[in-house]
């Protein structure tokens, strides 16, 4: 199973705590927000740098070709966590070999989606997408969805793009990324997290020095998730067919004594 998929599965079983008066060692606590850098392949200097506090990389290759010796470069330079990368369906698989998960867009051919359990697969989908379409997605032999096309890790979170947020945590069961910027709040972060999102990718290259650590030192303040989960589908779903109220039987008219 895909390393980064497996701390998805880890964090939804995270236990709340114990009620009641008893005191007992506490399990170690699964981590809440999954915390992903992006990095650009061609970025200049070193790409492992100031990825402290990540639980994953998501390489792009938006400036280079991805040829083996390029991506050996970047992996080696790694810390040891999950490694994936950015797909539009034309790259090499053999040279990306090692991958543990995929990203890849809608309209790639699902031939050449890595078949294997091994590596996770991650589908982006557009917060455009009607609900039929979104809860299509459950039923693809995907494990996670990404929504790129809000927040953009640029600007500050509006409540537009909560809703969106809200909305698609709603509606999909599987794990929900969507970008987020270095400068996030801690209350955007809790606003996130409390609507069901489940991961958020971080750009390693507008990142500061100590933004991942910083980062992953609100993720791990933020309290246990409410009771309510994302992806209660049966909660929107449509009615098979439209409820026909019952027909109220004619009055009978009296009869007129003559």
């Amino acid at each position: 199973m895909s390393r980064l998929i497996d701390k998805f599965r880890q964090a939804s079983k995270a236990a709340p705590p114990p009620m009641g008066f008893r005191t007992s060692r506490p399990a170690a606590e699964a981590p809440k927000l999954i915390l992903i850098a992006g990095l650009e392949a061609g970025a200049e200097g070193n790409p492992a740098e100031n990825l402290e506090g990540a639980d994953a990389v998501l390489i792009r290759f938006d400036k280079i070709v991805p040829t083996a010796k390029a991506v050996q470069r970047i992996t080696s330079a790694l810390p040891d966590i999950p490694w994936g990368y950015y797909s539009d369906g034309e790259h090499n698989k053999k040279t990306l070999e090692g991958a543990d998960f995929v990203v890849f867009t809608a309209d790639s051919q699902v031939a050449n989606t890595p078949g294997d359990e091994k590596t996770g697969k991650i589908l982006q989908v557009e917060s455009s997408m009607d609900d039929g379409l979104l809860r299509a997605v459950n039923d693809l032999p995907v494990d996670a969805m990404f929504a790129d096309d809000i927040f953009q890790g640029k600007e500050a979170p509006v409540w537009h793009e909560m809703m969106i947020a809200q909305h698609l945590a709603n509606m999909l069961s599987k794990p929900l990324i969507v970008p987020a910027s270095a400068g996030i709040s801690e209350k955007e972060l809790k606003i996130l997290w409390d609507a069901g999102v489940d991961g958020i990718i971080m750009e390693a290259d507008t990142a500061g020095k100590n933004d991942f650590k910083a980062l992953r030192g609100l993720i791990d303040k933020l309290p246990a998730r409410s009771g309510r989960k994302h992806g209660k589908i049966s909660a929107v779903l449509p009615r098979t067919a439209a409820e026909t109220p019952t027909p109220t039987p004619p009055e009978e008219e009296e009869e007129e004594e003559e």
